[in-house]
């Protein structure tokens, strides 16, 4: 079965030839150097300009000379008796496929690669702002070879292909150093490979761009300055949880305060922070490492997940000895986030003493600004809308589809946040053991806005959908 590249990796150029759309008579079509047309010069910046020749053409436009000359060997060599194909040649057919993959997908602003064998066919997905899209579809005999390669890649062993591996390798990509963290996994049908970029490159924000509004920001910002005490972000895998942890530190690193982490992986490498990689094999854990780092004089620590209870105990303790602790934990919102902690068995009174502040948060895709159009939304919809109080609204906007969105009409991300402040009478309510409900009431009439409350703000500004909102953020 041939390779064939999805609608949406298909090269905008290939479609839409300027010889089709020049708007005068004078252009020659089949003509290799001139349209006909007078030049128009124009100035832009050169990330516009290498953003624009990237979305013009594709790495994965010329995979096809390559999975032929794939096929062609394998051919040969099954017929001879010999290795379907030398992955650790750098001139190898599946070597260029997965040296393309890997470009177009930092190219599409890809967090993440799913290579997974189909049965007739080894599907490749990008993870672009939170949603899987299909982009290649190769031949099911390359599967294997291409999971061999990226294992090489990763310094895996190549002949375990029962058990779950875990991996990383950096390689530089249109002159940026990425890092690539790779996982694969057995299934019925072949081994899976999903592979997590990391630009380097890539700046840290600030907490005034994430996109918290001025109140909440406010009192967050106030919180990362305390001197001890912890200050947790709660939401689900790729909410965005440690870019707002490294915003926090990147507002409070100076030179008169020690600051070290304990992470896995470490995405942000920064000037003046001591940074410590989890290394399961070397059995550094986060627990081992937190305790490591107590040792080491910290003033802020900021650990990179909070995955089991002698983390979050030891974690705990130094935010109530003198430490300003940052975190993370998996949790649906702000309220569940305490709970968990209770759940993990960390007692009522330790967690209301330590605690101050528990920032829910979820990442929305953006309506594309180059293809907004006016559009009516869906009755079911429109009934959510209305029954969840959003604000008054005349016209609602959607993203039509064009090629700077990937015809997805969703370009870039926003974060959406609620803020809850551990004061007296949640304290209360914590050691007392109240339930969910009666603390998020509680918090909603202390001023509180839900993540709700934050989204539907957002689909009245025209910045994302009510069908995004209903993907991402929907509590009932």
């Amino acid at each position: 079965m041939s390779w064939s590249p999805s609608r949406s990796a298909r090269s905008p150029a290939a479609s839409r030839s300027p010889w089709r759309t020049c708007p005068t008579a004078r252009c020659r079509p089949g003509s290799p150097r001139r349209s006909g047309c007078p030049p128009t010069f124009l100035l832009a910046p050169r990330t516009d300009i290498l953003r624009a020749i990237d979305a013009s053409y594709s790495a994965i436009d010329s995979l096809d000379r390559h999975v032929r000359a794939f096929e062609a060997a394998a051919s040969n060599r099954q017929a001879a008796g010999v290795a379907v194909d030398r992955v650790e040649e750098p001139d190898a057919p599946v070597v260029e496929v997965v040296n393309a993959i890997v470009t177009q997908a930092l190219r599409d602003r890809a967090s993440d690669i799913h290579i997974e064998p189909q049965g007739d066919r080894v599907r490749v997905r990008y993870r672009v702002d939170g949603t899987l899209n299909d982009v290649l579809s190769l031949p099911s005999a390359m599967g294997p070879t291409l999971i061999s390669r990226i294992k090489i890649m990763a310094s895996m062993n190549i002949v375990e292909r029962r058990r779950s591996q875990d991996g990383q390798f950096t390689t530089m990509i249109d002159g940026r150093e990425l890092d690539v963290r790779v996982a694969t996994g057995n299934t019925i049908r072949g081994e899976t490979a999903v592979l997590r970029l990391l630009d380097k490159t890539r700046g840290l924000y600030k907490l005034g761009q994430l996109g918290i509004p001025p109140e909440p920001h406010g009192v967050l910002s106030r919180m990362v300055r305390s001197p001890f005490g912890m200050v947790v972000c709660a939401g689900p895998t790729g909410s965005g949880k440690t870019t707002t942890l490294y915003a926090a530190l990147a507002e409070i690193n100076t030179p008169e305060r020690n600051i070290m982490t304990v992470e896995d992986p470490v995405e942000y490498v920064v000037a003046g922070i001591n940074q410590t990689q989890i290394n399961q094999t070397a059995d550094i854990t986060f627990a081992g490492g937190l305790k490591s780092i107590l040792r080491q004089d910290p003033d802020v620590i900021l650990v990179g997940e909070m995955r089991d209870v002698e983390t979050a105990r030891i974690a705990v303790q130094s935010a109530l000895t003198g430490h300003l602790v940052l975190s993370s934990i998996h949790a649906t919102d702000a309220v569940a986030a305490l709970l968990r902690f209770l759940d993990m068995g960390i007692e009522n009174f330790l967690v209301a003493s330590s605690v101050l502040a528990v920032v829910g948060q979820r990442l929305v895709r953006k309506i594309c600004e180059a293809c907004a159009v006016p559009f009516t939304p869906s009755p079911e919809e429109l009934a959510f809308y209305a029954q969840a109080d959003g604000p008054r609204k005349k016209e609602f906007f959607h993203g039509a589809g064009c090629n700077f969105c990937t015809h997805t009409g969703y370009q870039e991300r926003i974060g959406v946040y609620e803020v809850l402040v551990i004061d007296e009478q949640l304290r209360k309510l914590i050691v007392r053991g109240a339930d969910a409900d009666e603390f998020r009431s509680f918090a909603i009439s202390s001023g509180m806005r839900t993540l709700r409350d934050e989204g539907l703000r957002l689909v009245s500004e025209d910045v994302t959908t009510i069908a995004e909102i209903l993907r991402t953020i929907y509590v009932a």
